[in-house]
């Protein structure tokens, strides 16, 4: 829309959001987490961010895209100092269980109940990956036989 069909700018005024959200601001603090000696404070509630990357994530496994996604979360060095302390894609996964639950409601799973939570989804997933042919499965289902020899000759 243009000035125009709006009005002149002087005439309408603002609908402040900054100061709205700023009255209207959770007091509480989120969930607190050690992992690999260092404790991170999760936010209140889960940024917009981490959720459009956890999105984009699930077509990604670019370590960008996860880098990025941990970083609205947890500060942008988490995941090379994480990588460097060893762990593991299980054990990333149970931290992002624990941590998006507990983004919404602190307290509300443990960590035994984050790893069951992800085990289950990493079953479910390898249960629909096994069930879905490979490409040389479909490659092999779709030839009918074998094709009678070729004259070498196109047409």
């Amino acid at each position: 829309m243009s000035e125009d069909q709006l009005g002149p700018v002087d005439e309408v005024e603002a609908a402040d959001f900054d100061e709205f959200f700023g009255e209207h601001a959770e007091a509480r603090t989120g969930a607190v987490l050690r992992l690999f000696g260092v404790e991170y404070v999760l936010p209140a509630s889960l940024p917009v961010l981490f959720t459009l990357q956890m999105e984009r994530v699930r077509d990604s496994s670019h370590p960008d895209d996860i880098r990025r996604m941990l970083a609205s979360l947890f500060g942008p060095d988490a995941l090379d100092a994480w990588a460097e302390a060893g762990m593991t894609d299980r054990q990333l996964g149970i931290v992002l269980v624990w941590a998006a639950a507990n983004c919404r409601t602190p307290g509300s799973i443990g960590m035994a109940e984050a790893a069951r939570l992800y085990d289950e989804r990493e079953e479910a997933g390898e249960e629909g990956k096994a069930s879905s042919p490979n490409r040389e499965q479909r490659r092999a289902a779709a030839k009918p036989g074998p094709r009678p020899p070729s004259s070498g000759v196109r047409s």
